[in-house]
């Protein structure tokens, strides 16, 4: 657990600490008021497995360590976007979706999106990011999902 963890919940805030400064000056020198990605922004990729009130797919594996990392990389980015709102700086969780890979399902499962699917999903979300968007969990097709 520990080690998943620190690849899904401390790695995340570590670099997101790390890039703080860089993320404060872009954020001011962008003008006009509001928060997006064309300002300044950290999005946190997370997992449906890491809602607490929907327990996705439960029956079919529990993942324990995942979930619960996952669960509090969701804790983290509401915690950031209330930290880095006044900085300018947005943040969003979001969920690519259960895409089509080594580790996510075979390229026959067609209840799966494909990585091009994901990350063109993904691009059309963030582009549309706004202020009201901080602190969400998000899909990669713009949909909330639950915490």
């Amino acid at each position: 657990m520990l080690h998943v963890f620190t690849t899904n919940t401390i790695a995340p805030l570590l670099l997101s600490q790390a890039f703080l400064p860089l993320l404060k000056k872009a954020a001011q020198e962008k003008p006009g008021s509001g928060l997006s990605c064309s300002k300044a922004a950290i999005i946190n990729m997370s997992s449906t497995a890491g809602s607490i009130q929907d327990l996705y797919l439960w029956q079919y594996g529990q993942a324990l360590s995942y979930r619960c990392s996952k669960a509090a990389l969701n804790m983290l980015t509401r915690c950031q976007s209330m930290g880095y709102r006044d900085h300018g700086i947005l943040c969003v969780a979001l969920h690519p979706g259960w895409v089509k890979t080594d580790i996510g399902g075979t390229l026959e499962d067609k209840s799966r999106v494909t990585v091009d699917e994901s990350v063109g999903g993904m691009l059309k979300v963030l582009s549309k990011l706004s202020e009201k968007d901080s602190g969400t969990f998000l899909n990669w097709e713009g949909n909330v999902m639950a915490w």
